[in-house]
């Protein structure tokens, strides 16, 4: 096992799930692969764990008591930046796409296997990692360079506050919807590069959505009527034709 292998299993896990054998069986697999492993059986407890112990990773029930998955992943999404993993026992596609609309990573409909839940945890954890080093990397002395991952990222006269989860514009906050913000914040990280409508979907939506690369283009002319200062001529968000995406600083 590598150094960054190893890294990614020191993790700290929160479960949360109600049915009490699937919570002890998920626990103990999870400490098998060396992760930490907290536990919570509703989402209240969920929300305040969250808080207070800032897991670098979240594997949420969709059904709980007191406060269901869809509330706990909204309002830890106004808070923190941590990869979240769904599971729900329903299998309509539009608790699906609420769930990825209001800000989880992934989504898996149980029954499922634990080998695919790991690699599930795995992959996430490493995208979280690799991303926040490039941003510590990142660092060409100029305004528009993210110093660290936890400070503001100016972008001229953009903002945007990962930590608070806040985008200010000339100093007023914007309101943007869960998966507008998700997809400025990976545009942002990758500031520069050009980026397939393909991989901003995986990425920001996840790879098992189904929507189909259009909700890209719906978004970003969202986006850009919001951050823009002409949308039908933009600066920032730049269409690369026949490609996708590229965000300017």
């Amino acid at each position: 096992m590598d150094m960054t292998d190893r890294k990614d299993r020191e993790a700290t896990i929160l479960l949360v799930e109600d049915e009490r054998t699937l919570l002890e069986t998920l626990q103990y697999n999870l400490q098998r692969q060396g992760y930490k492993v907290l536990t919570a059986s509703d989402g209240l407890q969920a929300v305040d764990l969250a808080r207070k112990e800032r897991p670098d990773l979240i594997v949420l029930d969709l059904m709980l008591p007191r406060l269901d998955g869809l509330e706990v992943c909204r309002l830890l999404r106004r808070e923190m930046v941590v990869p979240i993993l769904m599971l729900t026992a329903r299998v309509d596609e539009v608790d699906k796409v609420v769930g990825l609309e209001i800000g989880a990573d992934d989504y898996m409909t149980k029954p499922f296997s634990m080998r695919e839940l790991l690699a599930r945890i795995k992959a996430l954890l490493r995208r979280e990692r690799l991303i926040r080093e490039k941003l510590a990397a990142e660092d060409d002395g100029t305004d528009e360079v993210i110093p660290t991952p936890d400070a503001p990222w100016v972008l001229g006269n953009l903002i945007i506050d990962t930590a608070r989860r806040e985008v200010l514009l000339e100093g007023k906050p914007l309101t943007l919807k869960p998966k507008e913000y998700e997809l400025l914040v990976f545009l942002a990280r990758n500031k520069g590069m050009v980026l397939s409508r393909d991989l901003i979907l995986e990425r920001v939506w996840g790879w098992i959505y189904s929507g189909g690369s259009r909700t890209v283009d719906t978004h970003v002319r969202w986006l850009r009527e919001k951050i823009e200062e002409d949308a039908s001529n933009p600066t920032r968000i730049v269409t690369v034709r026949g490609v996708g995406y590229r965000f300017e600083g």
